[in-house]
């Protein structure tokens, strides 16, 4: 049967090899971002008319592996046409020859520029959209775009933050290690071969250099089999020639449990350049690896101590690097949801209002929170998991904790400070304790609004506990069937726990796992392009305290 190839659309299809695996039989991650790289050029030219070269590549994240004697198609074609340069969407499937099963390997987005003849000037003609899915993705690139261009003041933004804790001290404490012995060099002399059809270095052959440098300093700390997860938002500072020398220089940066982050520098000289040691640097990317031991179990890294200035700067670069990957999750690639909710049941009303509050415990009680934001009454965490991003807002507030408590646990007040909030009314009284509300929000990234339906669980104390719970989460209710006017969307878990300091103050944390229909309301505050939750919590805490100082309390 032939593939169906869409307008504008390039594909590409490759049996694997043995010379284009790892040791262990897999395809090697530098061959599969050459074809990736290759793809996106030949549509970018399919759509421009005119040659073009790589700017930059969005952040890739590896879904899957491919193996000897599997096939790989690789589909690319432009989602939006800016002035000179576009936006390339690849979509990269593996298929096994014996059963025809297909899996998604990665998405990715590239930005390709035209590259004119003399002084001839063009401006790139308008995608032509034909689906719905062709829309999102028009909509979201130019989104993607905006994050691009921010990404250098973003990433200043957040090393300044992060100047405000204590630097990492070297103190030689059991479990951690340096990363002195990390440090990788390579060198490799562009040949024809290596070069595309301009005469300049394939990009797709530079990302393969620099993964094959990455991979060898990722393996001197862990000791065994990394892998590529997925490659950091970067962009080509500079072409390089045939006959330039390339010098590639890789060191660990930082771990984050069972992930590496491994930053490569390359430069490049031509032959007076060589003599002089005068080079140019021409690109610098950040590879993020994980790794198995021979028995094929994921390894733990050990914590990075940084020695030396430099060694601090890339440590907290690398953090910085993290929260703005987070952030562009939703921005970089755009999911369609699969329903979580659960039924609602009103025979189970005990154990799904019991679920609801525990959960929300369970989430609060996992290690590897990170404070990403800290400010005067509020710190933002973020916990990022195999599949979830969870998000917690810890406020100090002058009320006391049955005040807040008793505010926040009713949720037709979250209108009054919650700018995400438009309405919320109650749609069943299930309990005391317990009550099913209707929820519209804003609407996000020009999308339709969404709503929700959610359970919504309190509990006070019980004699041995100080913490007051308010915890929702999405259930399904026939009598409110999702409208044409909303994206009907999905809280996963999510909620308050609130804990008394003392007669007159306390502590709220807001805590949120995230689905795919939440994160657009957060991903510009993980990433440090918006402020939308340190406003929210900034109107909470205004909330509560005015609410306690004007008498409300009193008739509570």
């Amino acid at each position: 049967m032939e593939p169906t190839v869409a307008p504008g659309e390039v594909l590409m299809s490759q049996a694997i090899q043995p010379a284009h695996a790892d040791s262990r039989g897999e395809l090697s991650a530098g061959q599969l971002l050459k074809w990736m790289d290759t793809t996106a050029c030949l549509a970018a030219e399919k759509h421009a008319g005119i040659s073009c070269v790589t700017a930059s590549m969005d952040d890739i994240l590896f879904e899957d592996t491919a193996r000897i004697g599997q096939i790989i198609t690789i589909r690319a074609k432009v989602t939006r046409a800016f002035s000179t340069s576009m936006e390339i969407s690849i979509k990269v499937i593996v298929q096994d020859k014996f059963t025809g099963l297909e899996k998604l390997l990665c998405v990715a987005f590239s930005t390709f520029v035209v590259k004119p003849v003399g002084k001839e000037k063009v401006h790139l003609k308008p995608v032509m959209l034909q689906t719905e899915q062709e829309q999102i993705e028009h909509t979201l690139a130019s989104e993607r775009r905006k994050v691009r261009l921010q990404h250098e003041s973003m990433f200043n933004n957040i090393m300044k933050e992060s100047s405000r804790f204590d630097d990492p001290i070297y103190n030689d404490e059991e479990g951690t290690a340096t990363t002195m012995g990390t440090s990788v060099q390579s060198i490799e002399l562009v040949l024809p071969p290596h070069a595309n059809h301009h005469g300049n270095t394939f990009g797709g052959q530079i990302m393969a250099w620099m993964e094959t440098v990455a991979t060898i300093s990722a393996s001197r700390l862990c000791h065994g089999h990394p892998f590529l997860k997925s490659v950091d938002m970067f962009k080509f500072r500079g072409p390089s020639t045939v006959g330039d020398r390339l010098v590639f220089n890789a060191i660990v940066n930082n771990t984050f449990q069972n992930s590496v982050e491994v930053g490569v520098r390359v430069e490049a000289f031509d032959c007076q350049e060589w003599a002089e040691g005068r080079g140019r640097h021409i690109n610098s990317a950040f590879l993020i690896y994980n790794a198995v031991d021979d028995q094929e179990d994921v390894i733990t890294f050990p914590r990075i101590q940084p020695i030396s200035k430099d060694d601090v700067r890339r440590y907290q670069g690398a953090i910085a690097r993290r929260r703005i990957r987070l952030g562009r999750k939703y921005v970089i690639s755009h999911k369609k949801e699969v329903p979580l909710s659960t039924q609602w049941d009103v025979s189970k009303k005990g154990s799904l209002s019991n679920t609801n509050v525990e959960a929300l415990k369970n989430l609060a009680s996992k290690s590897g929170w990170e404070v990403t934001t800290t400010l005067d009454k509020i710190k933002i965490y973020t916990l990022e998991e195999q599949d979830a991003i969870s998000v917690k807002v810890e406020k100090c507030v002058s009320s006391p904790a049955h005040t807040a408590y008793h505010l926040l646990s009713d949720f037709t007040n979250r209108p009054l400070w919650d700018p995400h909030y438009i309405t919320c009314d109650v749609v069943d009284q299930v309990s005391e304790d317990d009550l099913i509300y209707y929820v519209t929000c804003s609407v996000a990234n020009g999308d339709k609004p969404k709503d929700f339906v959610v359970l919504v669980s309190r509990r006070k104390p019980l004699k041995d506990d100080n913490t007051y719970t308010v915890a929702m989460k999405s259930v399904s209710l026939p009598s409110i069937p999702p409208s044409p006017q909303y994206i009907r969307s999905e809280v996963i878990c999510a909620g308050f726990l609130i804990q008394a300091i003392n007669s007159s103050s306390c502590t709220v944390s807001y805590l949120n796992q995230m689905s795919d229909s939440i994160l657009p309301y957060f991903a510009g505050n993980i990433g440090g392009w918006s402020k939308s939750i340190e406003e929210a919590a900034a109107a909470c805490i205004k909330f509560i305290e005015n609410a306690a100082h004007d008498g409300l309390k009193s008739v509570l």
